[in-house]
Formats: structure tokens, sequence, C-alpha cells
């Protein structure tokens, strides 16, 4: 393995992302695990030069303050707290701890090396996957987002022709997005790529569903047996491919952290799923995905194109998903990204999409009275996907966007524009 590790353990700490960026910004690499890890569990990892026991807030779960195994402080590797009382560690900090204070514990106490970059990350993980995987096959979930697209990228690096890609249309995409998936990976990649049209499936599934985290759940438990119905007509599947990250993880909840949401690839799986996961992204924040893309030699427009949730347009028809406010939300959206690259917004505004409420409202149409949805169109920036602020864009392209949404998608008589940053608010509505 290329790159020392600093392990921060949760001991209920919300500042945990922000410390393992702060130590991998000073090019050494940091993993997040549970603050119940075993000593075999922490030896098991490879090239840990120290600890760092995270506390905070959420301390205290079902009435019990949260500790870590005794027998960590035993094992020999240089270890600090923050917010965390113990007479154990040589320093204790009652906040992050600032960049010198890092570097000191880093460098001079664990005797770290800054050899954390993009190129022994994808090192090492091609070592790990050929070590899971040896001689069998995977199966990706191909999206065609930047997740999974840059997990295939790296599998067939690591695996070759032992991957095996399933695009699932699962009528929940943006327009014309499943055409664009089997253009570039079929045709332009040349990946083994077995295409599934299973709207009707999906939908028929949805249909009256208005919870967001049972369509969550069902949208998940869907993919997996169109999975495992698609694994059963080949030979040796015995993984599952994910292009699971970090934030995906630390929003569906930990074991001191409530979670904010599951995400298809993380609480809407089955209980009975019939595969390993291989999930080479799991450590990653968005911005360093985009840059392992770029390492991996995929194209800019795929590596920086619009994320897009794993439920697809599935969480931005707000409610049960009804047919004609899908069709609004797909045809609103392709003219909000339309107008927006016309704009030049495409490559300042990080995420940009519509959603489509299960309400109408009264309006006016032809001098007569309809009662019809609306539009909302949201555009935000951020960094790691944990926090973001919404994007000021000029009334003059708000008009525009209006004007198109409103003339050009049926049964919409009204746009409005999100001014929520995150948080309180999340990116996506469900």
């Amino acid at each position: 393995m290329k790159q020392d590790m600093i392990v921060i353990l949760d001991l209920g700490s919300t500042n945990n992302p922000m410390l393992a960026r702060q130590i991998r910004n000073l090019g050494v690499y940091s993993e997040i695990h549970p603050h119940d890890i075993t000593v075999d569990e922490l030896k098991a990892l490879n090239n840990v030069k120290g600890i760092i026991l995270n506390g905070g807030e959420n301390r205290v779960v079902d009435g019990q303050e949260v500790d870590v195994n005794p027998a960590l402080y035993e094992c020999g590797y240089p270890i600090i707290s923050v917010d965390y009382p113990t007479a154990k560690c040589e320093k204790q900090y009652g906040e992050l701890p600032d960049d010198e204070t890092l570097k000191t514990f880093i460098f001079d106490q664990c005797k770290a090396e800054a050899n954390w970059n993009m190129k022994n990350f994808i090192e090492d993980q091609i070592e790990l996957v050929k070590r899971q995987v040896g001689d069998r096959k995977v199966l990706l979930a191909l999206s065609g987002g930047v997740d999974s697209s840059v997990v295939a990228a790296l599998l067939l690096k690591a695996i070759g022709q032992q991957l095996v890609c399933v695009h699932v249309n699962h009528g929940l995409m943006r327009k014309n997005e499943s055409e664009s998936v089997v253009e570039v990976f079929e045709n332009q990649l040349h990946a083994n790529l077995i295409y599934v049209d299973a709207a009707d499936r999906f939908l028929d599934k949805l249909a009256g569903v208005a919870d967001p985290e049972e369509k969550r759940k069902i949208i998940g438990g869907e993919f997996i047996r169109v999975f495992e119905e698609e694994a059963r007509q080949l030979d040796g599947i015995d993984f599952l491919g994910q292009g699971t990250i970090y934030p995906d993880i630390i929003e569906s909840g930990t074991k001191t952290a409530k979670m904010v949401k599951s995400h298809h690839n993380v609480g809407g799986l089955p209980e009975d799923l019939q595969f390993e996961l291989v999930e080479p992204l799991k450590q990653l924040f968005k911005d360093e995905v985009r840059a392992c893309g770029i390492e991996l030699g995929l194209p800019g427009d795929m590596v920086y194109r619009q994320p897009f949730p794993g439920p697809g347009l599935g969480v931005r028809c707000l409610g049960a998903i009804t047919r004609d406010r899908l069709e609004a939300v797909r045809e609103s959206d392709a003219i909000l990204r339309e107008e927006f690259e016309k704009a030049g917004l495409d490559k300042k505004v990080w995420q940009y999409f519509t959603a489509v409420p299960d309400f109408k409202s009264v309006g006016m149409k032809n001098h007569e009275r309809t009662f019809e949805y609306m539009v909302i169109v949201r555009a935000i920036n951020t960094i790691d996907a944990m926090t973001a602020t919404v994007e000021k864009v000029d009334w003059e392209v708000l008009d525009k966007i209006t004007e198109r949404i409103l003339a050009e998608v049926e049964n919409v008589n009204r746009v409005c524009y999100d001014m929520s940053p995150k948080p309180p608010s999340t990116i996506e509505f469900e």
C-alpha cells in the first residue's frame, strides 16, 4: 500500500468529515471508523500511523457515553483526543486542531509521510480490488453519473473483462440520459454493457408511494432484484460494484450520528443481498471523486457532469410519483440545463435541477383559470456535498427559464426558485 493513514474514531463529533479533509489537505490519507473498532480491525487497516479520538455532542447514545476499546491505548499508536475527556491521551483539544497542531502530531509524532494523492489512491484501490475479487466477476450498477462512471473506469483498470456493467433505465432518468450512457460506455469506452429497460416495472412498484424513505428503499431494492436477475444469466457473478461515496454513508447514519436520509446504495439495500459489495470510492468526497476520474483519464465533460441521485427523478417528483409530474420534471430539467449552458452557468454552478411537488396551484392560461403543478428550480454550489450555498442567478436568466417552462411543459403554471442553503435544507428535496 502506498499511503500512510491517520484513523479518526467517531466518538460523537459532527466534524468528522471536516477533520478528515483537513488531514488529507496536508497530504496524508485519513479514514473515519466507528468508536468501537477492535484492535484486530485496526491492525487490519494498512499503514496506520496514528489515531484521533474525535468526540462531540453525540457522545451519549441511548443514555450511555460511548468509549473506545481500552485495548487500543496499548497498541502503540500515537493518540490525541478532540472534545473527548480522557486521561490516557498525551494531548487533548476542545475543538478541531489547527493545521500547525495537526502537522506536529502527524509528521513529528506519527512519522507519517505526505503521500496522499490520487495516483497512489488508485494504485491502492486496484490492489485491494484484485485481492478482494480474485478471478471472479463484478456486476456494476452503471447509472452514467460521475460516481458510477469513475468506479467503472477504476474497475476496468483493476479487473478488465471481469467487469460486467449493467445500466438500468428505471423510467426515472433525465431526458436522453440512457441513450447517452449507451453511446459513451458501449460505443466509446467499449465496456461490457448490458442495457435493461425496466421503466414500467419500477413505476408500477412506486405507484401511490409518497414517503421519501419508502420510495428510496423500493428503488434500491428493485435495483438489486434486477441485478440478481441479470447475474443469474451470467457465470461467476459474486460481487456488486457501487459508486458509493463518503457523504452517502454519513447521511445514511452512523453509530453516533442520526440519519439525514438513506441512500439507495446504503440504507436502501435489502437484508438478503446476494452479493459482496465492491465500493472503491466509499472514502472519497465528491471533489476527490472528480480528481480520481481525471487521473483515470476520463473525459472532462463526463467527470464534471451534473450529479444525479441514484433514485433519479423519483426524488424530484415529490410525493407519490405520477407519470404526468414525472414528465414535467424531465422536460423542465432539460430546459434548465439548456439555458444554464447558454448562460455559461453549467461550468460555474455545482448542481442544478428542477423538482415538482405533488400539489397544484391556481393560475391563468388563455384567459381561463387553471389548476396545475409548479416547478421548483434549485441551483447550489458546494465542495464536498456536506454544505451548500445557493447560486444567485441573474434575473434575465431566470426569466428565460421561467418563460420556456411555462410555455413548453404541460400541466405547469408556476415556477419558483429555491433560496435554501444546506444546512438546514439538504441538496435534494427527498
